[in-house]
Formats: structure tokens, C-alpha cells, sequence
């Protein structure tokens, strides 16, 4: 048993976890688009059909990737011992709990799916709290406050079974794209193109990185409390600018040639675009779960996908080159979000055939992850370092 736990599919966090979420994406896309189209009815017992769909989306597959993410990062912010063999086995099991608990009636009472379904969270919380106060690693506690957010956004959910949590939970994993994208995005790029002969610099923007934050959490604030009104749109709009303006210094356009770096520019460009159209539901032009998925597959989605690619990659001690399907996957999950969002709204009477061809997309998107990166997290690396 002990051989079992010591297999280097539980050596760091991102090795199950990136396994997990994008298999979890790929089944509950492929039975959301059987759904919507009426050939099968939800596997949910308790939620409706959108709701399912859309808490899944976030506690299923978004928030496998971030803690696969976060018990990787972890460990190298604070160079301490990375949770891995049965402590981490510990963790996705808590996480395969909530799932079967919210997928699968085994005769739980409704109280007893929320205990379960809530486990998770806290357990991961306090696995990344322990190193982070051992260091002291101050810079990176604000990680622990999204992950209380995404809990108390659960389970206010879990209690109305409405959408605007899950706005708010959205909206929280998107913080954390605009402070890990504002770190990474402009230090690998420049890093990239360095190596190729440009002579670049990254340009500190402290300032606008903190009111990128602030401007999110005005966002999630009037979401709740001032939907379709002035303040929303004015916040929206703020935001979008803020995110735009900080984008000036990092070298978007000299990204074109290098797949693993524009995927990161396109999923955060997507966040600006997103934003963007949160600001037209404060004038009522749109609505919310019309623009959502300039959010979820654009920003999020991308996002992730190059993401997990290049982290498998780079802490499976393997070059960072995108392959030809690697490629296409990055590719069609744009056109994944372009179908999804603007394609109703153009023709709105194809909106089921439109929101089929999305998903499909994005099951193909992550079924090329699935495929191609999957030997690397369950084998050891290549170079021989422990994994």
C-alpha cells in the first residue's frame, strides 16, 4: 500500500488535480450539452439543470485546477515540503466526495451533501495555511482569503440555490487569475523573448496591480447589491479599463510566434472583454448569463488550459514547446468562447445547436490535455529529479 502512495502521480499537487479537473470537465460538459439540447435529463437531484451545471463548472473543475495550482505553488514560495503521497490523496479524495454527494443520490439527506460537499475546502485551506505561516510568506496569504471566499460563496449556494453566488465565486477565481497573470504573464513573457535576442525588461506596476484587485471586488460587490444599475456599469467599465491599461507593458504583440505565451494574453484579454460586458448589464443592454461565458470559457478557460500545459511541461522537467495539437487546443477553446457568447446573441435561433458546438469544442479542447499530457503526470520525470 505504502508503493501505492508513493507512485508520482501523488508527488506534487498539479499531478492529480490537473488530472481530475480537466476529466471532470470533459464529463460534465459532455452531459451538459445532452441536457440542453433535451436528449437526457441532469444527473443532479437537488439543484436545477443550469445551477448544476454552472456550481460544478467552479467547485468541480476551476477549483480542482487551483488547488492543483496552489499546492504546487506553495511549496515553491516557501520552499518548504510539497503535500503529496497520502496527504494529497487525502485532499482529492475530500474533492471526489463532494462531487459523487452533489452528482449521485446514495441517500444522503440534503444536509449531509452540504457537510460533505464543504469538506474540501477547508481541508485544502488549512493544507496551504500551515506552510505559508511556517515561512511567514506574508505576500501570498491573500490566496487564503479567496479560497474563504469560494468557501462562504459555496455555501451561501448550497442554502438558496441561486446563480449570484456563483457570480461572486466566478468573479473570485478571477481575482486570482489578475494577481497570478499580473506575476506571471509579463516574467514569462519577457523571459521567453529574451532568449530569443529582444532585449526586454518587465515594468513593476504595483500600483495598478493592486486597483486591478479593488476593481474586481467593486465588481462582485455590485453584482450583489446593485445589479442593472449605473454602479455596476461604472465599476464594470473601470475594471475592464484598469485591466486594459495595465496590459501596456507586456509585450502582447511580440507573443504571436509562441503559443504557451499567447494563450496567457488571450485568456487575460478575455478577462478585459468580460468585463467589458458586465459593464453593459448595469444598462440593462445585456444580461448576465448571456456575456458569463466571456468569463468562464474565455478568461477561465483559457486561461487554465495554458496554464496546466505549461505547468505539466515545466514540472515534468520537459521543454516548454507547444505541440501541434497542443496548438489546436488553444485555438479552439477561442472558438469555443465565441460561439458561446456571441453567437446567440447573432442568432439567437440556433442558440441550442451554438451552445452544442461550444461545448463540444471545449470537450475536444481538454480531451487533447487529457490525451497528450496525462503520461507525463503519472510518470516520473525524464530527468531523473524527484517528481
Amino acid at each position: 500500500m505504502q508503493s501505492l502512495f508513493e507512485h508520482p502521480f501523488l508527488g506534487r499537487g498539479f499531478r492529480p488535480f490537473f488530472f481530475l479537473g480537466a476529466a471532470y470537465s470533459v464529463i460534465n460538459i459532455f452531459i451538459w450539452a445532452f441536457i440542453y439540447s433535451g436528449k437526457i435529463s441532469p444527473p443532479s437531484f437537488y439543484f436545477d439543470p443550469v445551477s448544476w451545471h454552472s456550481h460544478e463548472m467552479i467547485y468541480g473543475f476551476a477549483l480542482a485546477i487551483v488547488s492543483g495550482f496552489l499546492l504546487t505553488a506553495v511549496a515553491n514560495w516557501t520552499g518548504g515540503a510539497p503535500a503529496r503521497q497520502i496527504h494529497l490523496a487525502g485532499l482529492c479524495l475530500l474533492w471526489m466526495l463532494g462531487r459523487i454527494a452533489v452528482n449521485i443520490d446514495i441517500g444522503l439527506p440534503y444536509w449531509g451533501i452540504i457537510i460533505v460537499e464543504l469538506l474540501f475546502l477547508p481541508a485544502l485551506t488549512i493544507s496551504l495555511t500551515v506552510p505559508l505561516l511556517k515561512s511567514w510568506n506574508t505576500r501570498n496569504f491573500i490566496f487564503l482569503s479567496f479560497l474563504t471566499g469560494l468557501f462562504a460563496c459555496d455555501l451561501w449556494f448550497l442554502f438558496v440555490q441561486e446563480l449570484e453566488p456563483l457570480y461572486i465565486a466566478i468573479i473570485i477565481i478571477l481575482m486570482m487569475i489578475s494577481l497570478v497573470g499580473g506575476r506571471i504573464i509579463p516574467a514569462f513573457t519577457v523571459g521567453a523573448l529574451r532568449q530569443t535576442g529582444l532585449h526586454l525588461y518587465q515594468t513593476p506596476q504595483v500600483f495598478m496591480d493592486a486597483a486591478a484587485l479593488v476593481s474586481l471586488l467593486a465588481v462582485a460587490l455590485s453584482v450583489v447589491f446593485f445589479p442593472g444599475s449605473l454602479i455596476l456599469f461604472c465599476a464594470g467599465f473601470i475594471s475592464s479599463f484598469i485591466h486594459l491599461y495595465r496590459m501596456r507593458h507586456y509585450h502582447t504583440l511580440k507573443t504571436r510566434h509562441d503559443p504557451m505565451l499567447w494563450v496567457l494574453h488571450l485568456g487575460y484579454f478575455w478577462l478585459i472583454i468580460g468585463l467589458f460586458l458586465i459593464s453593459l448589464t448595469g444598462l440593462n443592454i445585456l444580461t448576465m448569463p448571456v456575456i458569463i461565458h466571456a468569463l468562464t470559457i474565455g478568461a477561465i478557460g483559457t486561461m487554465i488550459l495554458g496554464m496546466i500545459c505549461r505547468v505539466t511541461l515545466g514540472h515534468t522537467g520537459r521543454n516548454l514547446k507547444s505541440s501541434r495539437s497542443t496548438m489546436l487546443a488553444f485555438s479552439l477553446i477561442q472558438c469555443a468562447a465565441l460561439i458561446r457568447v456571441f453567437g446567440p446573441i447573432i442568432f439567437p435561433s440556433q442558440k441550442i445547436n451554438l451552445v452544442t458546438l461550444s461545448a463540444s469544442l471545449w470537450v475536444i479542447c481538454f480531451m487533447i490535455y487529457l490525451v497528450e499530457y496525462s503520461p507525463m503526470l503519472f510518470s516520473k520525470r525524464p530527468d531523473g529529479r524527484e517528481t
